[in-house]
């Protein structure tokens, strides 16, 4: 349960905050338009960041590149998850004529509907975590451009 403890709760606080930054653009009716949504991959990549920081402190010089990258990607996962419900209680609860302001930006002519926008909002959260666990890991792994590291390969 340790292990899970650090990408549980960055998700939490990582879902909350781009929950928030949702209401507060519902507030203004910018919710409806999605170039908006380019600042929750800033959110994710912060909480991201954060919940590294966190995680290389409590291990130190334990920390390894694998369990870094699942831990960025879980962390990641278990945000979307959790901002995914989010939304679907939203649109389909709170707002109910959500889907149909966002759609109309667009043509009418898709079938689209919630399932759909909540796969894509999905996918968007996965992505944005592989992408961001890869590009994070990169300033942990070890260099093979070393002394040492030469001395191990030959």
């Amino acid at each position: 349960m340790a292990n899970l403890k650090i990408p549980m709760l960055y998700g939490i606080i990582i879902a909350a905050c781009l929950a928030a930054y949702f209401l507060i653009l519902s507030i203004f009716g910018l919710h409806i338009n999605p170039i908006y949504s380019i600042f929750n991959g800033v959110i994710m990549a912060i909480g991201l960041w954060l919940a590294l920081k966190e995680y290389k402190k409590s291990k130190g010089n334990k920390f390894k590149y694998q369990k870094g990258f699942s831990l960025i990607f879980i962390t990641g996962i278990n945000a979307t998850i959790i901002f995914v419900i989010f939304f679907g209680l939203y649109a389909t609860e709170l707002n109910p004529d959500f889907l149909d302001q966002l759609i109309s930006m667009w043509a009418t002519f898709y079938n689209t509907n919630i399932g759909i926008v909540l796969f894509t909002i999905a996918l968007m959260g996965f992505s944005t975590s592989i992408v961001l666990a890869l590009a994070y890991m990169q300033l942990f792994k070890d260099s093979w451009n070393t002394k040492e590291a030469k001395k191990h390969t030959l």
